[in-house]
């Protein structure tokens, strides 16, 4: 914080816990699966906990993580309640462990707060609550850069990973090129009294470079924006306080959200009666369309969000400016959020255009759908984004975005339906709606094969002569597991069934089509199937070169939706688990022909595969979830 203080923001022009929750809400929906709340001190927002609790809340729908980057000096009170609410993450900014040179620093007491809080951290991890800590230092040649290796040695028996940050010019913190310590000196400093520091493999979209010095419990990291960025692997999208998307920490285009999103509201902030006011209109607005599966709050009003915030991640710049450029850059600090600048409003839809990417993207479509975020344009990560919110600050410019180039469509073009039921018009997915199904007897079968590749197998799959057991009985086990764990594994599938029954045929199958009925006879292991001749005639296909196992699956239940996907888990489980014990003989052991060959049940009747049990198809055309 400057000395001088900063101006504090209107509340009215901060977002609502509404706001900050539908924000999240819209960004885990498009794939984002970390969110970070920052600052500012997010500490100090008065409904920190209840906002955590609601975020948290969005696991269900696929976010992974929740972070905090604070001071810790209020941390430790609110801890167990963050941790309730789903936290994994506490970034912890501490500059110094010196209490005398932390008060010059902050002006103000509090160094003892943080080392509590820092401890508690450990303490409740020692209790499995798994939180990863990291402690941030800002290195200044003249001020701390004697306190790196006291910061290195804080790792010796803590399990605490401490990240040296580059200085970094901002407005307003007086940076020069002189206090900026680099990457390659500190880690010389470091190395001068642990010449063993190693370097270890950093996660893919990891903004630091790490190291390990050999017997400690911690690590340590260097943030190095200045002297070799890290843009090519960054994958972060910033909200400020008050609303703004930056694509970019040290990029001075913002983009306001909160506008769009306050339309509806009549420019206000969108409070709890005033977000469930809107919810109701939407719901209204939905009963009035026939036939309309949009999602609560999947309106105009979320297609313009999309819409804007996919322009400006099209727009993010390879790399960002160099040292030179960013000391004369005027680019607002995080915790001030005014420069004065004249306020900029979102574009109304009709004036949104459907963005294209630069001919430097490769394989990647040349133009994108609307409605949807192109997360593929930020560094590929197994988490697809990462989101930071901040949640205290100042008041408010928006540097609108250079209006884009190709021709708008008119209006009166809607965009085309989608055509799978598990997307809405805005091309978000969704869980289909069954509650005004009737509940009628539903059936499905499924089939595929374990292909040998080699000769080896098949005798030993017929005689039990695997050393890991009986492959086939080992297989019905998994594929009866499966069938009844589909949604588990399904995002999409519905859940609570109510699964009556499951059948899984297993059966060694050699080249001509000799089965092998496993100890069952023949007459045993074909009745009891809704198709007994498809199933006898799967029995008698012979599988590639050397054989393989064949595989069915039925499952019935009473029910609103189909079991075609239990039915096909339940053939894919049991084919893993012969792979699985296979692969040790076989390396090319594969498993083929996984399908739905048989549903019966709802309003589409019944359908076969073409063939399946010497029938042709019987269906009346449509599928029906």
């Amino acid at each position: 914080m400057p000395e001088e203080g900063v101006p504090l923001s209107p509340p009215s022009h901060l977002l609502t816990t509404p706001e900050i929750i539908y924000l999240s809400s819209l960004f885990v929906g498009q794939g984002v699966t970390k969110i970070r709340l920052t600052g500012g001190e997010p500490t100090i927002r008065r409904d920190i906990l209840p906002l955590m609790h609601s975020i948290g809340e969005l696991r269900r729908n696929g976010l992974k993580e929740l972070c905090l980057t604070t001071n810790g000096i209020t941390l430790f009170r609110k801890l167990d309640s963050m941790v309730e609410a789903g936290l994994t993450g506490v970034n912890l900014s501490l500059d110094t462990l010196d209490q005398f040179q932390f008060q010059i620093m902050t002006r103000r007491k509090g160094f003892e707060a943080v080392m509590k809080s820092i401890d508690r951290i450990l303490e409740m991890n020692q209790l499995g609550a798994g939180i990863k800590l990291k402690v941030n230092c800002v290195v200044m040649r003249g001020v701390n850069e004697r306190e790196i290796l006291p910061f290195v040695e804080m790792g010796k028996a803590k399990d605490v990973e401490v990240r040296f940050i580059e200085y970094m010019p901002f407005d307003g913190n007086k940076w020069s090129k002189g206090k900026m310590l680099g990457y390659q000196e500190m880690l010389g400093i470091i190395r001068e009294k642990y010449p063993g520091l190693r370097k270890v493999q950093d996660g893919k979209n990891e903004t630091s470079k790490t190291f390990e010095v050999p017997g400690f419990a911690g690590r340590i990291g260097f943030i190095t924006s200045m002297t070799e960025n890290f843009c090519g692997s960054c994958n972060r999208l910033r909200i400020t306080s008050d609303g703004n998307l930056k694509v970019c920490l040290f990029g001075n285009a913002e983009v306001s959200l909160r506008d769009l999103l306050r339309k509806e509201n009549g420019g206000a902030p969108i409070d709890e009666e005033a977000w469930e006011a809107m919810k109701q209109v939407e719901m209204d607005r939905r009963q009035a369309i026939p036939g309309n599966t949009a999602e609560l709050g999947h309106s105009v009003r979320e297609r313009e969000l999309l819409d804007v915030i996919g322009m400006a991640v099209q727009r993010k710049k390879e790399k960002h400016a160099g040292m030179g450029e960013l000391e004369n850059m005027k680019n607002r600090p995080m915790i001030l959020i005014d420069e004065r600048a004249p306020h900029t409003s979102i574009p109304a839809r009709h004036s949104l255009r459907p963005f294209r990417l630069p001919s430097t993207v490769g394989t990647v479509p040349r133009t994108l759908p609307r409605g949807t975020i192109p997360l593929h344009l930020l560094p590929p990560h197994p988490h697809p984004s990462t989101l930071s919110i901040r949640t205290f600050s100042t008041s408010t410019p928006a540097h609108s975005l250079p209006p884009p180039n190709p021709p708008v469509p008119p209006p009166s073009q809607p965009s085309p339906s989608p055509t799978l039921p598990h997307l809405t018009p805005t091309s978000t997915i969704h869980i289909v709606s069954v509650a005004n199904k009737p509940s009628t007897h539903r059936r499905a079968t499924a089939a595929g094969h374990v292909r040998f590749r080699s000769p080896a197998p098949l005798p030993l799959v017929r005689n039990h002569l695997l050393r890991k057991g009986d492959v086939l009985a080992v297989a019905r086990v998994a594929g009866l597991m499966a069938a009844k764990r589909a949604a588990d594994i399904i995002p999409l599938a519905h859940s609570g069934l109510g699964v009556e029954g499951v059948r899984v045929g297993v059966w060694v199958v050699g080249p001509e089509g000799e089965a092998d009925g496993s100890g069952a006879s023949v007459q045993e292991a074909e009745t009891g199937w809704e198709d007994e001749e498809a199933v006898r005639q799967q029995r008698s296909k012979g599988v590639g070169e050397y054989g393989g196992v064949r595989i069915v699956v039925e499952v019935e239940c009473t029910g609103k939706t189909g079991v075609e996907m239990e039915a096909l888990a339940g053939v894919v489980g049991a084919a893993l688990s012969v792979v699985d014990m296979c692969k040790g003989v076989d390396r090319g052991v594969g498993i083929e022909g996984v399908r739905c060959v048989r549903k019966e049940g709802g309003r589409s009747g019944v359908w076969r595969e073409e063939g399946w049990g010497g029938m042709g198809v019987g269906w009346n055309g449509v599928f029906e979830e």
